[in-house]
């Protein structure tokens, strides 16, 4: 009984704050919809990739709070970028933040995309991510917990 009624105060709770309703629209208040993210990967380890997998699978169920991952950036409020910007994955990145409609929200997801991680000084780095996009929102961690992932995705509408 006690785990349903959190689960009731969970669900109740609203967490979408902050975020402005329509791609167009200049209001500040909440959005009544879910946030997508188009996953990049631009030269990661995988180790985020297998955290942000378990951030949307049954444990942690990012999906619950309203958000998602999607394939096309077309669809996307946003990247996910892991990895540490490489040569050869700078131009589809560009390519990928300009296909994403505007306003975009990008999340540095993992130390490499935060400051290089192990990758940093390698030869075929072009720099981390905030050397590339401005970055709303970072997650730090080698790799970072599925929980953070989730709490960086609920801040985003609060």
């Amino acid at each position: 009984m006690k785990i349903v009624s959190m689960l009731n105060n969970i669900i109740s709770k609203p967490v979408s704050k902050g975020f402005s309703k329509g791609r167009n629209s200049s209001s500040s208040q909440s959005p009544n919809r879910s946030v997508a993210f188009r996953h990049v990967d631009v030269g990661s380890c995988n180790a985020c990739e297998i955290e942000i997998s378990s951030a949307f699978g049954p444990v942690y169920d990012a999906s619950r709070f309203g958000m998602s991952l999607v394939a096309s950036p077309r669809h996307a409020d946003g990247l996910l970028v892991t990895g540490v910007v490489t040569q050869n994955m700078y131009g589809p990145l560009m390519k990928t933040y300009e296909a994403t409609p505007k306003p975009k929200i990008i999340i540095a997801c993992g130390d490499c995309a935060i400051n290089g991680g192990i990758f940093k000084d390698s030869y075929g780095v072009k720099g981390i991510l905030s050397d590339v996009l401005e970055v709303s929102y970072s997650i730090p961690g080698c790799p970072p917990h599925p929980q953070q992932i989730v709490e960086t995705f609920r801040n985003i509408n609060r």
